[in-house]
Order: structure tokens, then sequence, then C-alpha cells
């Protein structure tokens, strides 16, 4: 359902689009502030974890791994596979930077875009920390292969098919930023099942940051709706037609084939990010846009405005057929197997 349909070649905006860009600019300075946090009211990954510095860090790690003992299998791969996601950040600002008008020449832009740009960065760079020194520290996954997973992840790079299209990537960035706050708290729900509480909170406040971000991709992309509200509706729909791909497609560790495909199935399995998941979000943003309500498109953005309003229900009867079984194996957690049931 995530695969690609096209590749999008990098071309300039258009000058109208190019003004609207420009224009943002009071008012992302205006809303930054809200939308990203002061560091010194930030949380750091060692307020989560044991401190090993204390007189007892012996007992305090000792619990923490009692604790994560409890974690099934099936767990520790969507977690892996989530911190993988998220330590590949050197990508997705790359990325980001390279979207017109939203760059940072200087890499110290006082800009209102490369502040935001580099907030995100700092807030986002966390998640991948806390998450790998948590699983380090638990002492049952293979860490040197999840390594060599990042590292191969980072290599291969990461190409979401928006070009340098601020448009575009607005779009797939408020996707994006939902689809992973739906799966850390899911990861989170599954940790709080099996007892460890710890990692139930951990989840929950990554989520919390991600949420935030989905508010700030969201408010962006409504405020170009309101300046240019063809240009955004063809571009929501253009995005929707490429298919959303996910930013760890191009993971691999170097024994397994299609591994970004085996992680999402057993996602798919343990309900942490599903194909019903894809769907719910392509409503959540029809309705965040009003796209329903537009008025005064072009005919060609009419057009898109009727393949949005139509999309949702489209992709849940897709969800509803998926079927699968069987069983996976993952080095992350030293080829031990995860089964699989069929899903109706």
């Amino acid at each position: 359902m995530d695969s690609p349909m096209t590749t999008l070649q990098d071309s300039p905006l258009t000058p109208a689009q190019a003004q609207v860009i420009q224009s943002m600019e009071p008012f992302v300075s205006q809303h930054v502030g809200a939308l990203l946090k002061p560091v010194e009211e930030s949380w750091q990954p060692t307020d989560w974890l044991p401190d090993l510095a204390a007189e007892n860090w012996r007992e305090q790690l000792d619990e923490f791994r009692e604790r994560a003992r409890e974690l099934p299998d099936e767990v520790l791969v969507v977690l892996v596979g989530d911190m993988i996601t998220e330590e590949a950040l050197p990508s997705y600002q790359t990325w980001l930077n390279r979207l017109q008008g939203l760059g940072d020449p200087t890499g110290a832009s006082d800009s209102p875009w490369a502040r935001w740009s580099r907030g995100w960065t700092a807030e986002e760079n966390r998640h991948g920390d806390l998450l790998n020194r948590y699983l380090y520290l638990t002492g049952r996954v293979d860490m040197r292969s999840i390594e060599t997973t990042i590292h191969h992840l980072i290599k291969n790079g990461f190409d979401p098919h928006t070009a340098n299209d601020p448009y575009l990537g607005f779009v797939y960035t408020s996707f994006q930023e939902r689809a992973t706050k739906i799966s850390h708290r899911n990861v989170g729900d599954l940790a709080q099942r099996a007892g460890e509480e710890r990692l139930h909170r951990i989840c929950d406040q990554i989520a919390a940051d991600e949420a935030r971000h989905e508010r700030a991709y969201k408010l962006f992309m409504g405020q170009v709706f309101e300046l240019d509200p063809s240009g955004a509706v063809l571009a929501f729909a253009r995005m929707m037609k490429t298919r959303i791909v996910m930013p760890a497609q191009l993971m691999e560790d170097g024994k397994s084939q299609n591994l970004f495909a085996k992680f999402s199935r057993v996602a798919q399995h343990a309900g942490v990010y599903t194909a019903a998941d894809y769907t719910s979000i392509i409503g959540a943003l029809v309705e965040e846009w009003k796209i329903a309500g537009l008025k005064g498109l072009s005919d060609a953005a009419a057009d898109a405005q009727e393949f949005l309003c139509g999309l949702s229900a489209r992709y849940q009867k897709l969800a509803e057929r998926i079927k699968f079984s069987g069983s996976e194996k993952f080095s992350w957690i030293y080829d031990r197997e995860i089964r699989l049931s069929s899903l109706a």
C-alpha cells in the first residue's frame, strides 16, 4: 500500500508559489515559539534511564532490566524499527533543507524557516538517542546488528517523492508526524500490557512531541490552503497519488531481504501501525484542511478535491482485505522467530 507510484524530479516553484512560501515567514515566526519547547523546559534522554553515576546504579539497572525482560519479542522488533527510523534523522534534515524557500543557507540562519528546521531537528534527535540507549541497557537485542541497520539506512538515504516542493513537503510531514505519533503511542500501550511502565511513559513522551510537530506542519499547510487553495489541494492529491513512503523504507541489515516489508508485517500484526491507520490519517487530513468545503477552485483542483474526499473510503475497503500469516526472523533479536497469525 505504501510503495511509491512515481518519482518526482526537482523543479522550480512558480512565482506565485514562491511568493506564498516567502509571505508565510512572519506567520512561522509568530508561531515557532509555541511549536517548539525551550531547551530549558525540555526532557532529555537521561531523565528516563538509570543513573549510572549514582551510588545505587547497579540496583537501578537490575530493576530496569527486570522490567524489560517481560517485553515480548514482537514488541522489541517494533521498538527497534521505530528507533532505527528515528536514528536516520540526518537524512530527514537534509531533505527538509532542500525544500525550496525553507532552507538554512548559512547553517545558522535566523530566518523563521531555518529556526524551525533546526529546532525540529533538535527535538527529534532526542527520540533516537533515548530509544537507542533504552534498548542497549535491556541487554535483550543484538545492538551491533541494529547499528549496522542504522548505518545502512543513513547510507541508503531517504526519498519521500516530494522533490524540492514545499507544498508536497508539508503534506508529507503532516501525514508522517501523525503516523509516527500513532506508532510510538501503540508501542507504549503494548509495553504497558507487558508490565513495562517506564517504556510506556517513554513512548507517550515521544508521541507527545510528534503530536506537537504534527500540529506545526498541519498549521503550515493550512496557511498554504488559505493563500493558494487550488495549488494546495493539487499538492495534497498529488502526494496521495504518489503514496506516502515510510522514512525507513530503505532499511537493511546486510542479511535479510526486504527488511522493511518484514518489519511492516510485524507492525501490522502487532497493531502498531496498520493499513487502517494509513486510511484514518488520510481522512483526518481531509477533515483538518476542510477539503470538502473549498470554494473557487480551478477545474483541475476541483477534480483533486473530489478524488481526496472519496479516498479514505476506498483505502478502507483495501485495508479490510489484507490477510497474511507465517513467521519472520530478525537479526535484531538474534534471529528469533515471530509468528504471525492470519489477519481478516
